[in-house]
């Protein structure tokens, strides 16, 4: 492993995507869960080849739907 590529546990060595510079995000958010959560997201990041960032965006994305759905939000 190279001195300026950092190897998270469970990651194999592999090349990441990175999104082009006009497709990048820039916004952070930082969230505390508990030892099960993370333990859950450690097991859907292994069994679909996606990184937590994704997954949590995904949830983001299908819990802003659901709401839309049932009209809470206008």
């Amino acid at each position: 492993m190279q001195h300026h590529q950092k190897q998270y546990r469970g990651e194999s060595m592999k090349k990441s995507k990175r999104r082009k510079d006009a497709d990048a995000l820039s916004n952070v958010v930082s969230l505390r869960i508990s030892d099960q959560e993370k333990r859950e997201l450690e097991k859907i990041t292994k069994s679909s080849s996606k990184n937590v960032s994704e997954i949590v965006r995904e949830a983001i994305e299908l819990w802003i739907s659901r709401r839309k759905r049932f009209c809470l939000d206008s």
